[in-house]
């Protein structure tokens, strides 16, 4: 388990303010902060990192401490067994690929586990490559691996697809859902983008100001409402979307949808949901607000 108890002053375009932070994150949750730029989302997870120092307060982690202001305790970051994916993936140019993972190792690590990394990301043909050779997607499963290179309990993601396109995201933010699982990381994730916290996140912070408005299941923050389906195939008004989840709700589907800014469930027949998965992008038609959903190419 993950308690953090700090507060630090920062300063915004909007002007001063002091983060003040207090919870508690479970082994293996995947948790993200959502909220508006400047408020304090990001200083969070470099707090955690150890790249950061708060004003006041403690982190520990599993028993650790990592930071403890009355104490002086000040854990480097080296030491934290944290993994950090940066938004601007922040890869050494100099150093191929191989030598971007290998950086990352923990002294005394063997590189048997880079080459696990390699072969996992399916990035082995680009391992003698330099990250200027590399696409977007590619530099950002680099990022991902290097982070994953330190063996860490913790991985700190900030806003780690925002640069990609949407096929592209889609696929990465699935390899995030597998290797998270797969590695029982906890994962705390700093995002503007509704859909990917929806997708992965089991529970989301909302920030504003420095502080925890309001904390819980992506359904629950987000307020998603239900709506009934039409049948109609013709409608007054058309909207795109992408789908988030799909369940069965007795006889029919509620489809979790992201339309714009704005999360929304509706109900479905088991023909239109029959060729959809998550991540689709669909054209939500409806009349008189009684959609019906139709897949569109991506």
């Amino acid at each position: 388990m993950i308690e953090v108890d700090i507060s630090k002053n920062l300063n915004s375009a909007q002007g001063k303010f002091t983060l003040s932070l207090k919870l508690r994150i479970e082994p293996g949750e995947f948790i993200s902060l959502f909220g508006d730029s400047g408020a304090g989302k990001t200083t969070v997870l470099r707090c955690l990192a150890g790249l950061e120092l708060p004003d006041t307060g403690i982190i520990k982690s599993g028993g650790e401490t990592w930071f403890d202001h009355e104490k002086n305790i000040m854990l480097p970051a080296r030491n934290r067994h944290a993994g950090y994916m940066f938004q601007d993936f922040a890869l050494f140019p100099n150093m191929t690929v191989r030598g971007n993972l290998e950086f990352a190792l923990r002294p005394g690590a063997k590189k048997r586990r880079v080459d696990e990394l390699l072969e996992m990301m399916g990035l082995g043909e680009l391992q003698k490559r330099k990250p200027d050779t590399l696409s977007g997607g590619q530099k950002q499963r680099v990022a991902l691996a290097r982070a994953l290179s330190a063996e860490p309990k913790l991985l700190l993601l900030d806003e780690p697809f925002s640069a990609l396109d949407h096929a592209t995201r889609v696929r990465l933010q699935d390899e995030v859902v597998r290797l998270q699982r797969h590695f029982g990381l906890t994962t705390v994730m700093v995002s503007h983008d509704i859909g990917e916290v929806y997708k992965l996140s089991q529970r989301v912070l909302l920030l504003e100001n420095g502080r925890i408005i309001n904390q819980g299941a992506p359904a629950e923050v987000f307020k998603v409402g239900l709506h009934a389906a039409n049948k109609e195939t013709r409608g007054k008004f058309t909207f795109a979307a992408e789908v988030l989840e799909i369940e069965t709700a007795d006889v029919v589907f509620a489809v979790t949808l992201l339309v714009g800014n704005q999360i929304v469930r509706v109900i479905a027949t088991s023909e239109e949901v029959k060729n959809l998965q998550q991540g689709d992008r669909v054209m939500m038609m409806s009349k008189a607000f009684n959609p019906v959903l139709v897949k569109v190419g991506i």
